[in-house]
């Protein structure tokens, strides 16, 4: 059965100060505060954060320099940055509780090299990656617009342009396609906290409206356009005062929207020997590659792994019917041009590096590669291999 050329899809976005995205920002800077002192640190910390409480706990390998008062002063520091000085949650007022401890022995066996072995994934699990063409960035076009329309307003926020508006916030967007491309958007929801009570929808709708026709291509924007700017009305008290937040929640808005599958997996505060997260960015990168090579116009990537196996068991890809190669011929050359062992992802992608607390808001993917190593995964240094590869 041939794709459909035309229908709506719909993806959401949340805002760094989303209550679970403060959570992903607070792992994620732990880690990087360990894998910065300890490259091969064993990392996997999990953030709760509630009324002025913020609560880590898991399981490390890491370097005696990181001590637990500069693991405070970092999550006071990405609470300050985010920009809560609210009653019910205040980077100077908040308790802080460290349950860190150490990785378990078990887990570390089946990680560790040996003599007779290497480096094992840290955990089985299936990844997924994906890449089409809606974007210049390869991105699905309704997940795409949903975190730019947040990270502008955030932008716009720290910068005392949009000095109204509070660290909480929600986006959604639907968008039409004809003919397989993205041509329009049918509707716009924003949720967003103001700090003034007193604002209402309409007030707030004059506020962010400017910046999410910044955002989106010109002519997606028309008269029967629907939007919804706080449709409950009043969003002042936000954040974790609002609502708890908790690590690894938000999985589908980190990752392709729901345009792709996905395989359950959470990626802040987990160090690259968890295949959950260093998998995952392979699966991208391969299938981003694969995409900007002409192979395809659409390609998922499914990886598969044991815990403590070096090699996955499977892999697969979807090119939904938009291939110009065979997809075996092509799951065979994946395997060629890279080594989809956990220490070859780390290697190949440079993932050993203090470069995660960035990814923790508005998407792991679609991001441009950085001079530091940050999104390596988003490179198409592959593409001529791949391209030679299938032959």
């Amino acid at each position: 059965m041939a794709a459909r050329q035309d229908y709506l899809f719909t993806s959401e976005s949340v805002s760094e100060g989303h209550p679970d995205k403060v959570c992903d920002r607070i792992s994620d800077t732990v880690l990087d505060l360990m894998i910065g002192e300890m490259p091969e640190a064993r990392v996997a910390c999990e953030t709760l954060a509630t009324t002025n409480r913020v609560i880590v706990a898991g399981e490390v390998r890491g370097p005696d320099t990181v001590t637990h008062d500069m693991i405070e002063q970092a999550v006071r520091g990405v609470v300050r940055d985010i920009g809560y000085e609210q009653d019910g949650f205040d980077w100077r007022k908040l308790k802080f509780e460290n349950l860190l401890h150490e990785q378990s022995v078990h887990i570390a066996q089946g990680v560790d090299a040996a003599e007779n072995k290497d480096e094992g994934a840290g955990d089985q699990g299936i990844m997924f990656g994906y890449a089409c063409r809606d974007t210049p960035e390869l991105m699905p076009a309704p997940v795409h617009y949903a975190h730019r329309i947040l990270k502008r307003l955030a932008e716009a926020r720290h910068s005392g342009e949009a000095s109204a508006l509070g660290p909480d916030s929600k986006s959604q967007v639907t968008v039409r396609y004809a003919n397989g491309k993205a041509v329009g958007v049918t509707s716009i929801v924003i949720s967003t906290q103001h700090l003034d009570p007193k604002l209402e929808s309409p007030q707030v709708r004059e506020i962010v409206e400017p910046y999410v026709r910044e955002v989106l291509p010109d002519g997606w924007i028309g008269a029967e356009t629907e939007w919804h700017v706080n449709p409950t009305g009043a969003f002042h008290i936000g954040g974790p005062d609002g609502d708890a937040g908790l690590t690894g929640r938000k999985i589908i808005v980190d990752t392709y929207g729901g345009a792709a599958p996905h395989g359950g997996g959470a990626f802040s505060g987990k160090d690259p020997t968890k295949v959950d997260r260093s998998a995952a960015y392979a699966a991208r990168y391969l299938a981003k590659n694969v995409v900007a090579a002409g192979l395809a116009d659409r390609c998922s990537i499914q990886l598969s792994y044991a815990i403590g196996v070096a090699r996955p068991l499977s892999i697969y890809v979807d090119l939904y019917d938009t291939g110009r190669v065979n997809e075996a011929r092509l799951e065979a050359a994946i395997g060629e041009v890279m080594d989809l062992t956990p220490r070859g992802i780390r290697e190949q992608l440079s993932l050993n590096r203090p470069i995660y607390a960035r990814t923790s808001a508005y998407g792991h993917f679609g991001r441009a590669p950085e001079a530091d190593g940050g999104f390596s995964w988003e490179r198409t240094d592959l593409a001529d291999r791949l391209k030679a590869a299938v032959g």
